[in-house]
């Protein structure tokens, strides 16, 4: 049985990623506040009954009277009953240890209920708390002398009365209010953030799913300041362009490879098919020129074979150490005919080290360079080829003086089938699709081919190879 998984958005995902990281925090704080504060109120109460209990005590020294050795009974009697409403419950000796005053013995009726309520609250609120009522004794002193003591019956370790925990009550309803509002508004900016987010991405996936069906010209133009966002958009918008021009550049290469064998089996087909009906007689020269149709097209279909295996990815280089200068004297012994019939100034400039390449196929690059140079150079011009060294790699610059290249066709140069006379024919131009070959081998020894030109004056191919 095949289990299906459900998938879900990534704003669902972070959002709830957000609502989960609210609550766990909400909770850990409200949880953490209420036991801090509880046990801070706790030790404050605790501080509190000492201090009570320290100022009922120094009120009672107050009404000894050490001249007559005597006490004021009546004092101490509302100071007792005023300990008894703080839940004190009293009783007085004197240094004989003889009983001034005794609370329970004066009201132990009062003193029960005292007892019992407080009790009652106490087990009611705190049930794990496991208080009671205790006692402590402390000496009355006056002048720092003890003059008798006091023994207090309090419940311990604390108690807290009704509006105590009246307002740990109230305290904990704010704490959860302020939970809620904060978990409210975290989800409110949680969503509106996840939206946020996702948006644009869900934006790249749409665009995604319109460039796999063929929509190269679409663009996202929504702008965010995440940065990881940002470049996922302008990554895709990249793409886009350079699907957009490859396609451009399939369609134009479709169309030039039908214009290019058109041409030749037009003429192949015509001087055929008149000479079949007897309208032409088959001449030598009729002959030779279907020959030449043929050669023309053989050609084409070599140089496309050739780039197609120079574009492969299973494309090896046979490299070795070669040295350059002699690769490019090589390459010129073939147009040695062609450069003293134009009479063209050939130089040769710089030298370098031997470096480790396919030495054929350099070879090839620069008889292709060398033939446009010269092709394109007019008579008595200067064909200029100059080797360096730079940062690492080794340049071979080669330089004419023809007829240039405007600005606007330099990207395309490399290009298949491409031509920079426009007006050239089909005799003096080839099949435009040696640069492409040029670019495909350098690119493939992890060199760099750069052009510069000027329109009228001069073209410069510069190659560079990693030493």
């Amino acid at each position: 049985m095949e289990v299906i998984k459900i998938k879900h958005s990534l704003r669902t995902k972070l959002s709830l990623s957000i609502l989960f990281v609210v609550l766990i925090t909400v909770a850990l704080i409200s949880i953490l506040s209420n036991f801090f504060i509880q046990g801070q109120f706790k030790d404050y109460m605790s501080r509190q009954q000492e201090k009570i209990q320290e100022k009922m005590v120094d009120s009672i020294s107050r009404e000894y009277d050490k001249t007559k050795n005597s006490w004021n009974i009546d004092q101490v009697h509302i100071i007792g009953m005023d300990a008894l409403y703080d839940k004190n419950i009293i009783k007085v000796y004197d240094l004989q240890n003889s009983v001034v005053w005794d609370a329970q013995k004066l009201d132990k009726v009062t003193c029960l209920a005292v007892m019992e309520n407080v009790t009652h609250t106490m087990m009611t609120n705190y049930p794990n708390l496991n208080g009671e009522f205790t006692s402590k004794t402390l000496d009355i002193k006056d002048d720092g002398k003890k003059v008798g003591t006091v023994e207090i019956n309090y419940y311990g370790p604390f108690f807290l009365e009704e509006n105590d925990f009246e307002f740990l009550s109230s305290l904990n309803t704010i704490l959860i209010g302020v939970g809620l509002f904060s978990l409210i508004f975290s989800v409110v900016v949680g969503v509106i953030m996840a939206k946020r987010l996702s948006d644009p991405i869900n934006n790249v996936v749409d665009t995604s799913k319109q460039i796999s069906d063929g929509y190269y010209n679409v663009r996202i133009k929504e702008e965010t300041n995440t940065k990881e966002v940002g470049d996922l958009i302008s990554s895709i918008n990249n793409l886009t362009f350079s699907l957009e021009k490859q396609e451009k550049l399939r369609k134009q290469l479709t169309a030039d490879i039908a214009h290019e064998f058109r041409t030749p089996l037009t003429t192949l087909q015509t001087h055929m098919e008149a000479m079949i009906e007897g309208i032409w007689k088959p001449e030598i020269y009729r002959l030779e020129s279907c020959h030449d149709e043929i050669v023309r097209i053989s050609k084409m279909i070599k140089d496309l074979e050739s780039l197609a295996r120079v574009e492969n990815d299973n494309f090896k280089l046979n490299k070795t150490e070669i040295n350059l200068l002699d690769i490019i004297n090589k390459a010129l012994s073939n147009f040695d005919v062609d450069i003293k019939k134009k009479s063209i100034l050939l130089s040769i400039e710089g030298g370098c080290s031997n470096i480790f390449a396919d030495g054929d196929r350099i070879n090839q690059v620069l008889i292709n360079l060398i033939s446009n140079a010269v092709k394109y150079t007019n008579e008595g011009g200067n064909v200029n080829i100059k080797i360096s060294e730079i940062d690492g790699f080794v340049a071979i610059s080669i330089k004419d003086s023809g007829m240039g290249i405007s600005q606007e066709n330099i990207p395309f140069v490399f290009e298949r089938f491409y031509r920079g006379d426009k007006s050239r024919n089909k005799m003096t131009g080839g099949s435009g699709i040696g640069l492409a070959i040029v670019k495909s081998i350098i690119m493939a020894h992890e060199g760099k081919i750069e052009l510069t030109s000027d329109l009228g004056k001069e073209s410069c191919f510069t190659i560079k190879l990693p030493r």
